[in-house]
Parts: C-alpha cells; sequence; structure tokens
C-alpha cells in the first residue's frame, strides 16, 4: 500500500460498534416475523442481541423485566442447560411472559440445541405483545429451513465476523498496518482479548478444532473425519478458484492422500457452508443469462480463519484481497455471483469462442455492480487483462475495479470506475461523486 502518511482518528470507545446490524434489527422490531440471527459461532450473535440491542432496548424505555435473554450455548459459561427441554423452556417462558398489556422480547441463543424449538418460537411470535429473536449457527436449521419450520415467519438477519471498518473501529495506527494485522488474523470478536501474535494464532486454531470441526463432525455424525478436514483445507488453500465436487475429490485424492468420492465431497460442501464457515458463489453467464449449476468458487468467512487453517503458510495477498472485498459486499447486504462473459473472436484466422472472468456481479435488486479485485494494475498487459471482461458488457450498470493502492476514486473514457481498497472498505463505494 501507499499510504505511510494515512492514520485513523482516535475513537474513544472500549466496545466495537456494529450499527449496521443494530439498525438491520431495529427496522425489523415488531413485524410479526421471528428475527433469526444466523453466522458462524463466535461471530458475535450472542453479543449483538444480549449486549447491543438489549442496551438500546433499555436507553428506549424497556424495563428489564421485559428483555428474556436464555443462551443454549454449551460452550457459554452462562448458558441455561436447564432449559434445553421443550416442556422445561416453554414453562418458563410463559411464566415470565406473564402480563398481556406489556411488551416483551425473548432473546434464545443457539435455540436449535432444544428439540422442537420451532413449536415455542412459533407459539411466541403469535403472541401479539412478544416480540422474537433468535441466533443459530447451522443453517440447516435456521436458514435453508426457516419458511418450513416457521411457517413463513421468519426474517433472516446474517451476521459476520467484524468487517475492516468495524476492525479499525478506536485503532490509531497507520491503516496501512491495521490491514496487515486484518488479512492475517480476520475480524473473529475473540480476538479482541489476545494481544499477541502467539494469541491470535492459538485462539484461531482452538475455533478450528473445539468449535467449528467439533460441531460439523458431531451434528452431522460424520465418520471419515480425515476426508472432512482434507476438503477443509483444499477450500482454505483455493479460495476464489472456480471448482466442483469432482475436481475437489481429485484434489483430495491426489494431493491429501485421502480416498473420497464426489457425493461425499458435494455432501461435506453442504455441512461446512451450513456451519457459516464457507460461502459457495454461483457462476453467471452474463450475455446468456443463466447459471452454470456445477461450477463453483467458495470463499472464507473470515481470512483470519482461513490462514490459520493453513498455518499461514500461503498469505497470497491477491487471493485474500478478492476474499475480503466479496465478504465486505456480503456484509453491506448484496447478493453476489461470479460473472463470466462468453465471446466469439478471430483468432488466427479462425473464430473461437473465449470466456472472459468477472470477478463479482453485486445486486442488492435494484443496482447492479460488476467489480473487479486487481491488487495491482502495473503493466499495460495486466490492465488489459482486468479491463477486458469489463469493456465486453454492454448494459448501462456500474464497472467498478478495486485496486490496493489508496487512490481517490475516478472515472476513465470508457465510464469504468477505479477506486483504492481502503475507499471501497471504509466508504460507501457506490458514492464516488461521479
Amino acid at each position: 500500500m501507499h499510504s505511510k502518511a494515512l492514520r485513523l482518528s482516535t475513537v474513544s470507545m472500549n466496545v466495537i460498534n456494529r450499527d449496521l446490524y443494530l439498525d438491520r434489527i431495529k427496522v425489523r422490531m415488531h413485524n410479526g416475523l421471528v428475527k433469526i440471527i444466523t453466522g458462524p459461532r463466535r461471530s458475535g450473535k450472542s453479543w449483538l442481541l444480549s449486549h447491543i440491542f438489549t442496551q438500546y432496548l433499555l436507553e428506549s424505555g424497556v424495563e428489564e423485566s421485559q428483555i428474556i435473554h436464555i443462551s443454549f450455548d454449551l460452550d457459554d459459561e452462562n448458558n441455561q442447560t436447564e432449559l434445553l427441554s421443550h416442556d422445561a423452556l416453554k414453562e418458563y417462558l410463559y411464566a415470565r411472559i406473564n402480563d398481556a398489556s406489556r411488551q416483551y422480547y425473548v432473546m434464545l441463543d443457539e435455540v436449535q440445541e432444544v428439540e422442537g424449538f420451532e413449536r415455542i418460537v412459533n407459539g411466541l411470535a403469535a403472541k401479539e405483545n412478544v416480540d422474537v429473536y433468535v441466533t443459530g449457527s447451522n443453517s440447516h436449521y435456521l436458514s435453508s429451513d426457516i419458511n418450513t419450520l416457521f411457517r413463513g415467519r421468519g426474517d433472516e438477519i446474517r451476521v459476520w465476523p467484524f468487517s475492516f471498518a468495524e476492525f479499525v473501529q478506536g485503532r490509531t495506527e497507520i491503516v496501512s498496518e491495521l490491514w496487515k494485522e486484518y488479512y492475517t488474523y480476520g475480524g473473529m470478536p475473540g480476538l479482541v482479548q489476545q494481544r499477541t501474535a502467539e494469541q491470535k494464532i492459538a485462539y484461531l486454531h482452538r475455533l478450528w478444532q473445539k468449535v467449528y470441526m467439533t460441531d460439523v463432525i458431531d451434528r452431522n455424525k460424520i465418520r471419515n473425519q480425515e476426508a472432512l478436514e482434507a476438503l477443509a483445507d483444499v477450500l482454505c488453500s483455493s479460495v476464489g478458484s472456480l471448482t466442483n465436487p469432482s475436481k475437489l475429490a481429485n484434489t483430495i485424492q491426489t494431493v491429501q492422500r485421502t480416498k473420497i468420492t464426489s457425493d461425499t465431497v458435494t455432501n461435506y460442501l453442504g455441512y461446512l457452508t451450513d456451519a457459516y464457515l464457507f460461502d459457495g458463489v454461483k457462476r453467471y453467464n452474463v450475455k446468456g443469462r443463466r447459471y452454470f449449476e456445477s461450477i463453483q468458487k467458495y470463499y472464507a468467512a473470515d481470512v483470519g480463519l482461513r490462514n490459520a487453517r493453513l498455518n499461514f503458510r500461503q498469505q497470497e495477498i491477491t487471493h485474500i484481497m478478492e476474499n475480503v472485498i466479496y465478504n465486505e459486499l456480503r456484509i453491506k447486504g448484496y447478493l453476489v455471483d461470479v460473472g463470466v462473459i462468453e465471446s466469439r473472436e478471430m483468432v488466427e484466422h479462425r473464430q473461437v469462442q473465449s470466456q472472459y472472468e468477472i470477478d463479482f456481479i453485486a445486486t442488492n435488486g435494484m443496482d447492479r455492480y460488476y467489480i473487479q479485485s486487481a491488487y495491482r494494475m502495473d503493466s499495460e498487459d495486466k490492465r488489459e487483462q482486468e479491463l477486458k471482461s469489463l469493456l465486453k458488457i454492454d448494459d448501462s450498470f456500474r464497472k467498478i475495479v478495486i485496486v490496493a493502492d489508496d487512490i481517490a476514486p475516478y472515472m476513465d473514457d470508457h465510464g469504468i470506475t477505479y477506486m483504492g481498497l481502503f475507499h471501497f472498505l471504509l466508504k460507501d463505494f457506490t458514492k464516488t461523486g461521479m
């Protein structure tokens, strides 16, 4: 980065604000739906409800007796496992909700640990004076089956580890140094308590082995643990690469020397994405307006977790930057595909079918952005390579190239916007004054 003089202003706070998620909760209050806070374990879902949202309620005049918070997270020392029984939980909640004239806020952490939880939640949501919030770390129960479980009354809010903008809150170091720390260790909230590199690495390794892998293995009754571990390693080492289950199976058998079938890879991919450790991103043909069903890219939910899984051996900044950009788009609420442009061209006096990749197609329903992640564009060949796909798109949606250099946004003669990574991560990238 060429940003030696850029420093962040001091922010006097001990706790990192998560205003983006608080705002998403606030606009959903009293909407008659079950607010479902999802994301990987230890990403701050419980803190969001039990501290940030609870503090907002108290400051808004809600009394403590109107707020009911229960944690079923088995790793939480304050968990209330005595309420894991359906009947015990129901009896406890209905005893607390004892005044029909008062509004109650019920918050249930890791509610998927309670057998038959959906019946209790649906019953609470049917009450006019109860606003229900639940968290979960497994999308099989609290994402893909939301409409079935909650009879069409579920409203999901996905929580991610700290974005770079959240990570730098209250920090006064040079922003380029903070970026190095972020792309090395990532944004898991628990890292705030880890002061040394040794502590950070140990913390991330513990998350993988004691929390994530154990949870995936136990929940899905996996017998071939070695193959699951190998798949996690391959996904981490190839973030942002086009792949499919057959290719992954071949890689695991060739490189990891572990036997696995493509069907098993498909199942294990589902388990790892259900645990919010990776996101699978479909490939979209822009001109053909169709998806390539069997080909996807996979990105890690947190680059620090990705690096720790590989023992910090593969620090390819180009791939890490691409992963961070993807996560940032998702954090900002965009739906994201990876794109391809097909074009028939003359090569050595004959017509050939060529394909040009677009790193990301981001949309929020109304707007669409074509985005290229280009760590460096310091040669004409590199510039031509990054721009070729964008120049072949014939619609009027914004086209953006994000570079690692700390540059102010500008637009070229083709209508393509260029901006520095820090501008993209720390400001509203859609408002560049152009």
